[in-house]
């Protein structure tokens, strides 16, 4: 299994008028002016526990909001921190064993296994504090019709560029390979992109690339929900997306390498060795780091054709078998739902906050902010579904393949046939 950590107009500014009247509602919220917030405070009077889990980057962000619940409702929060590559699997486990946590903070695209293993309940939010929210990150966490999480932060990969090596953003991936070949050939750089591969591929970085020479991973019914029965590589137009992997592989271009993976590619970077990096918010800090002048932009796709990312989405859920559920519903909607608690996320990792207030403010001292957000407009949100645990390996061995020189038809065809399977 596969597990990430890592909108109409996404992070648009409301109307000042209508932004006041949101934050008026949330707030009133959070000083337990709904019926769950009276009857949780009750629930509080004769004491209680409420056990959250998180990692440790974000167990101190949490400590704010945690403290506030604590002294208005009398009730004790546990803040445990369980990593990330393991506290899905360790939140299934727990539940299925009746020693779940209260709520659970991970990514939105662990819902439909979570779903699936009766382990999160739905969360009820009003429309004030629906509308307080991104677009696509309340889409993000909403399925089969119904919002499992708390949207906190949104992400996607985007295009770092060396300011000092590349004034000018690339238009298309065609620009990117050009102006990076005549730096190469300048002997500027080393590498044409810093993109991250590895030996055993990674589908989601190399999802805008395969969306822009055309491919589709999962059709979409009219409600915006995933089909798992559609699988677009198994269609023959993936075969022909799969193609550019080839074609600026290591026996093409030479732009795309299996030796520069995720552990390597930022290094590549901030080393100066390419001009270009595609990768995420979370490459941020050690670029500022370097001291490397960047800017943000979105992956290029080919030609004219637009390279759509996954939109990543974190959330906090309700654990539908934890002791406390009744308090941890008031936890979720009440006191975590608030601009100062997203910005306390902000700050311990900025990626674009996901409740527009919060955004709002933190984009007037970070101007990487509405870039972030910006290069991820158009792009998909990461499906939710069961059935994507079946694609990550398989389709991630099969971008490596097809870089180290495979025929991209019959690799994606075995790929397509063994994701099937087991979907099936």
């Amino acid at each position: 299994m596969r597990l990430r950590t890592r909108r109409d107009t996404p992070g648009g500014t409301l109307p000042a008028i209508l932004l006041a009247g949101i934050l008026l509602a949330v707030a009133a919220c959070g000083q337990g002016g709904a019926g769950t917030g009276r009857a949780a405070a009750r629930q509080g009077e004769g004491g209680g526990t409420l056990t959250i889990w998180t990692d440790d980057k974000r167990a101190p962000a949490l400590k704010a909001a945690a403290d506030r619940f604590s002294k208005e409702t009398g009730v004790t929060v546990k803040i445990q921190t369980v990593p990330g590559e393991t506290r899905q699997v360790d939140f299934v486990t727990a539940s299925q064993g009746g020693k779940a946590p209260d709520l659970v903070m991970g990514a939105h695209d662990w819902i439909g296994n979570l779903v699936r293993n009766g382990a999160i309940d739905p969360i009820t939010m009003t429309e004030d504090q629906k509308a307080a929210f991104n677009s696509l990150a309340l889409k993000g966490v909403t399925f089969d019709g119904q919002i499992y999480g708390i949207p906190f932060a949104l992400e996607n990969v985007v295009l770092f560029r060396n300011t000092a090596l590349a004034p000018q953003a690339p238009k298309s991936f065609e620009e990117l390979v050009a102006a990076g070949k005549r730096l190469k050939s300048q002997g500027k750089v080393s590498e044409v992109l810093a993109f991250p591969v590895g030996q055993n591929g990674d589908a989601y970085y190399g999802y805008p690339l395969y969306t822009a020479g055309g491919g589709y991973l999962f059709g979409q019914a009219d409600d915006g929900d995933y089909d798992p029965g559609d699988l677009g590589l198994a269609e023959p137009g993936a075969a022909e997306a799969m193609e550019n992997f080839a074609k600026y592989g290591e026996k093409g271009e030479g732009v795309l390498k299996r030796s520069i993976g995720t552990d390597n590619v930022a290094s590549v970077f901030t080393g100066g060795k390419s001009a270009f990096l595609v990768g995420g918010p979370w490459f941020i800090s050690e670029i500022q780091k370097a001291g490397i002048a960047y800017d943000i932009s979105p992956v290029p796709g080919f030609g004219d054709t637009r390279a759509k990312p996954f939109v990543g989405v974190q959330a906090l859920f309700v654990a539908s078998k934890g002791p406390s559920k009744v308090l941890a519903q008031e936890f979720a909607t009440n006191y975590f739902a608030q601009p100062d608690v997203a910005l306390a996320f902000y700050r311990a990792d900025p990626r674009p906050p996901a409740l527009i207030a919060a955004f709002d403010e933190a984009k007037t001292t970070d101007q990487d902010l509405p870039k972030l957000l910006s290069a991820g407009e158009g792009g998909d949100i990461m499906p939710a579904i069961p059935a994507m645990n079946a694609v990550w390996d398989p389709w991630g061995k099969a971008i490596a393949a097809v870089v180290g020189g495979a025929d991209p038809a019959g690799t994606t065809q075995a790929a397509a046939e063994t994701i099937r399977s087991a979907i099936e």
